[in-house]
């Protein structure tokens, strides 16, 4: 059985919130797109080139985790996007949930940025995305996440981690 509570964590470009959606849907879980818990500040920050700070992040984080432990007090399952870029980000995002796992979308920059630049209508501009490689710290063994590559088509991605739960 998937656990309860599932953050799709990658550098943005990654394919996040297309493989939540459908994991969720493929799940029957509630989706929340962690963008959504950005206050207004970080948005119009990112939307001028410049990359938050652990500051402009806590405030994020600690609202994609209150409404995790809401949803899953109401008995709600949960697939929430959110970057997730340093362990201490995801410490935060599963502080007191024992039924919460990580799925990391891993890739490599050249696609990621290929992706970004074709992407049309977000706040995100492809040019941050040094910055969110340079803070990336991926999952470590003791995490328990599961590592997926974003190179496959969304569905078959999907399938992995459906199979690897």
């Amino acid at each position: 059985m998937a656990p309860r509570l599932l953050i799709v964590m990658g550098v943005s470009g990654s394919g996040k919130t297309t493989i939540a959606r459908l994991l969720a849907d493929r799940l029957g879980y509630r989706f929340a797109e962690g963008d959504d818990f950005h206050p207004a500040a970080n948005v119009a920050k990112m939307s001028r080139d410049e990359p938050l700070t652990d500051d402009d992040r806590a405030p994020w984080l600690a609202a994609i985790h209150a409404y995790a432990v809401e949803r899953l007090a109401a008995g709600d399952r949960l697939v929430v996007t959110c970057s997730a870029l340093k362990r201490r980000y995801r410490d935060v995002l599963l502080r007191g949930i024992a039924d919460g796992r990580v799925v990391f979308l891993h890739g490599d920059r050249e696609l990621i940025a290929s992706r970004l630049a074709a992407r049309k209508g977000h706040f995100f501009p492809a040019d941050l995305l040094n910055s969110q490689f340079a803070a990336l710290e991926e999952p470590a063994a003791d995490e328990n996440a599961l590592v997926v590559d974003i190179g496959p088509a969304p569905e078959r991605i999907v399938d992995a981690i459906v199979r690897a739960l």
